[in-house]
């Protein structure tokens, strides 16, 4: 198995809504938020974590491919391919992603090769940086207050505060894409790409929170976003 080259895609991630992606925080601070996100400790700034990317838009695909059933719930691995191993979407995402093999399943392992997709974390973008510093006003946070309501006594409880990311940040998107032998899953990341914009980011995607938008997409600096665009996601076969 040969690797034939390393594309790099990159672009810039627009937040259409507050972005929470939480620090794990355990400390308590009297008058301060109960749910933080998460931040470059040398800089304070928010930074979107490759790890939260990465978990999203492969469970995106997992759902669009109907692979959650065969699993349980759990993310689909090298196990569940090697009991259908013509599932060919399956076996895409498992090329993209990786899937926790065990012993059982080395030939397959061998057959399928390292994982393609390395994502980065993405920093805020520079340019949006100096925009909010020159704004004066403009904060890279919010702290969002949240409660429940008592449906008989039509009164507030329970009230809560969250930090999000706010709405109309841009942050740099970068990740990496292995080819082996002439494999040709750019269409696949794409996909995985237009259903996070169709779906959201983060917590509380319920309630409105990370909805966001991809722009400037360039593979290897060549503008992308004709073929991104072109991507239906559910027009395509499972």
């Amino acid at each position: 198995m040969q690797l034939d080259t390393i594309h790099k895609i990159t672009g810039t991630l627009i937040l259409k809504s507050g972005l929470h992606i939480g620090a794990g925080d355990s400390e308590m601070r009297i008058g301060g938020t109960d749910s933080p996100v998460v931040k470059d400790p040398l800089t304070d700034q928010p930074y979107i974590p490759g790890s939260s990317l990465k978990g999203k838009i492969r469970s995106l695909l997992e759902w669009r491919h109907g692979l959650v059933v065969a699993t349980g719930g759990a993310p689909y691995s090298f196990k569940h391919l090697a009991q259908d191993e013509n599932n060919s979407a399956g076996r895409d995402v498992i090329k993209l992603f990786g899937g926790a093999p065990d012993k059982a399943e080395d030939q397959l392992v061998k057959n399928i090769g390292p994982t393609r997709l390395a994502f980065w974390d993405c920093p805020l973008n520079g340019d949006w940086k100096k925009e909010a510093a020159d704004s004066r006003h403009l904060l890279t946070t919010e702290v969002k207050s949240e409660n429940s309501i008592n449906r008989i006594a039509g009164t507030a409880e329970h009230p809560r505060f969250i930090e999000r990311v706010i709405a109309g940040a841009r942050f740099d998107f970068t990740l990496t894409l292995k080819v082996l032998e002439g494999d040709d899953l750019l269409n696949t990341v794409l996909l995985g790409l237009r259903l996070l914009e169709l779906d959201s980011l983060g917590g509380s995607g319920s309630r409105g929170y990370g909805k966001i938008k991809f722009a400037e997409l360039k593979l290897d600096g060549t503008d992308l976003m004709e073929q991104f665009h072109a991507i239906t996601p559910f027009n395509q076969t499972a």
